[in-house]
């Protein structure tokens, strides 16, 4: 029924009441003896025209519940968009506090690796061996510990 929102409702509600006032006409023109001669015909042009003007009302009806439904549920979709902003901005700002937190961690593990390799600095013992000291292995597990 998408042509009824092209025309306006009062036409919708005119077609019936027409057809009642053709199907009234044809009762009274049948007594008159001219046009008793058509009254079957304009009776049935005002019962077809009856059944188009109901058929027109239930759509009408329907499309101005369907109409009340949209409104009702863009409502609750504004409502939903407003409430995600919300959440989304906490969820930012969550995601910004735990960001902060694991580099001020990293960087401390940093600094802490920075101050104790340099105790086991070996660049220039024999024969060139370099051995990772324990507290660095420590340190590495226990920024990976701390991080989860």
């Amino acid at each position: 029924m998408w042509f009824l929102s092209f025309i306006p409702s009062w036409y919708v509600h005119i077609i019936p009441l027409l057809a009642l006032a053709i199907i009234f006409a044809s009762m009274v023109l049948k007594v008159i003896p001219f046009v008793s001669t058509y009254y079957i015909p304009i009776r049935i042009i005002g019962i077809v025209l009856l059944c188009f003007g109901i058929f027109f009302e239930g759509g009408l009806y329907m499309n101005q519940q369907w109409t009340a439904k949209v409104k009702e549920m863009e409502e609750k979709i504004a409502i939903a968009e407003a409430k995600s902003k919300e959440v989304n901005v906490q969820i930012v700002e969550k995601f910004i506090v735990k960001q902060n937190f694991y580099r001020e961690k990293g960087d401390e593990v940093i600094k802490y690796i920075d101050r104790e390799i340099v105790k086991y600095d070996v660049k220039f013992a024999p024969g060139g061996q370099c051995e990772i000291p324990k507290e660095f292995v420590e340190a590495v597990n226990k920024a990976a510990k701390d991080g989860k």
